[in-house]
């Protein structure tokens, strides 16, 4: 009987905070209790631990078992431990030497028969490990480890397995982006003032709402989005990885580069769409990081998880407060969002006529509120298309014409080395505008008319240096900022 200590981790919001498990075997009547504020699901690993040693041959002491996980201020949660815990006991009663879990970050949840399963996190718990040099040691059947340059890990399918030497292998990043099949825009007919709306908004990072009666297209195009957007950068498929991992999410495709398209029904909640939860989880905002957030019928949601959006528009994060402290999820996304223009949605329609009084209407699209308008860069109408131009099955720009102006635009800003476009603010963004004085009486002038805040004039000036990058000029011109002007939210919005 003895003493040890094996390492482990648990998932704070998206970061790691390292465990020690501590087990303890000793004299006295037979108990097996586990402290360091652990919730239901790490209580529970007492009965996991018990069969699983049973089912992998080996003998569980009938004596007093203790169990700290440290350190003690951290709330402990999920069934990530009961893999340390299990090799703690098994070291403390000299049943397999020390060294299985020298150097080791431990995690993996214990089924009955002694088989090892994944946890929700591990791309978070094999970047922890890589950075402290440690081996991880967790589920065979989890493949993120794979996909980490330097990480060294091992696999492990069966508790009964550490008797031997364990092999360690190196991860090695897969730099290839898997192929998509997305839908074209090639295969919609007519739109194209829609389509160079939804075109600015790739090249720059833009924020877009689309207004129109129902069956305009509006759903159609925004799913087309994504496959004009350029693939997901190392960093980024981390970063977006990362997150879909925590939230227990297949993270495959994110490695792979493929940006994340998220679109919640109308009924989420605040929790769900910005994260929350008795144990914080990333929302709906934080899962399309990196990616795209499509609200369809964006006045159905409630006024309060809408508004709840504000601040990772303009931060590119979530910050949760709780008892406990505070939790940061990522959400850097384009917001693309989708509404009638009136509850009965017919509202400027040519073709069918508005039953909704102009009250109505104004209070339907109020729903949005204007401080959420205000960090929409593109607003515009979206009319059905004539019944003639579908059946003569024209079309207009497809999907890889757009990107490849999308990859031409942003080599454009990277080169400035001024960051990216929808991040530019102050003088930063005046100098990557470079406007002479005639396009800055124009800008002044636009600015007063439509009665822009600060930030809609600066969010004005973004969509023109995007447009200005989609023509390859150097500097914002009077024409762009007029047709940057032109997608502008109209006033009776």
């Amino acid at each position: 009987m003895g003493l040890c200590a094996v390492r482990t981790a648990t998932v704070v919001g998206v970061e790691v905070v390292q465990i020690d498990c501590e087990v303890d075997v000793g004299a006295g009547l037979p108990s097996f209790a586990i402290v360091g504020l652990p919730d239901l699901a790490v209580q529970e690993a007492r009965e996991r631990v018990r069969s699983a040693l049973r089912a992998a041959g080996f003998e569980v002491p009938n004596s007093r078992i203790v169990v700290n996980l440290a350190p003690g201020p951290v709330r402990k949660h999920g069934t990530g431990f009961d893999l340390a815990i299990a090799l703690g006991v098994l070291i403390a009663t000299r049943q397999i030497p020390a060294a299985v879990a020298e150097n080791h970050v431990v995690v993996g949840e214990l089924s009955l028969d002694g088989s090892v399963r994944s946890v929700p996190g591990m791309l978070a718990y094999a970047l922890a490990a890589r950075a402290e040099k440690r081996i991880l040691l967790g589920p065979a059947e989890s493949e993120t480890a794979g996909h980490l340059d330097e990480l060294q890990y091992s696999p492990l399918a069966h508790l009964a397995q550490v008797r031997a030497s364990l092999p360690v292998r190196i991860g090695a990043a897969d730099a290839t982006a898997a192929p998509v099949r997305t839908a074209d825009f090639g295969d919609i007919a007519g739109h194209e003032q829609a389509k160079r709306a939804l075109l600015i908004a790739a090249a720059g990072g833009h924020n877009v709402l689309m207004v129109g009666p129902p069956g305009s297209g509006k759903t159609m195009l925004a799913r087309r989005l994504p496959g004009i957007l350029p693939p997901l950068d190392a960093s980024e498929r981390l970063e977006t990885a990362l997150v879909h991992s925590v939230a227990g999410l297949e993270e495959t495709d994110a490695l792979a580069g493929i940006r994340p398209f998220r679109a919640p029904h109308h009924s989420a909640s605040i929790a769900g769409l910005v994260g929350g939860g008795s144990l914080p989880r990333p929302g709906e905002a934080s899962l399309a990081h990196n990616g795209v957030l499509f609200l369809d019928e964006m006045p159905e949601f409630g006024p309060a998880a809408l508004q709840a959006l504000r601040q990772p528009l303009e931060d590119g994060r979530v910050t949760l407060v709780r008892v406990d402290g505070r939790m940061r999820f990522p959400a850097r996304f384009a917001l693309i969002g989708a509404a009638n223009p009136c509850p009965c949605g017919f509202r400027g329609d040519r073709a069918r006529t508005c039953t909704c009084t102009p009250a109505h209407a104004a209070r339907y699209l109020s729903r949005i509120g204007g401080p959420l308008i205000d960090r929409i860069d593109l607003v515009f109408d979206v009319e059905r298309v004539d019944p003639g131009l579908l059946l003569r099955a024209s079309t207009g720009s497809n999907s890889a014409a757009l990107r490849d102006a999308v990859l031409g635009a942003r080599e454009r800003a990277a080169g400035r080395g001024l960051g990216a476009t929808a991040a530019l603010q102050g003088v930063s963004l005046l100098r990557a505008c470079g406007m002479d004085s005639r396009a800055a009486r124009q800008l002044e002038a636009a600015a007063r008319m439509k009665h822009l805040s600060g930030r809609g004039v600066t969010r004005l000036l973004r969509v023109s240096r995007t447009i200005a990058d989609l023509e390859a000029a150097e500097s914002v011109t009077g024409e762009h900022i007029a047709e940057a002007l032109s997608f502008r939210a109209k006033e009776e919005w």
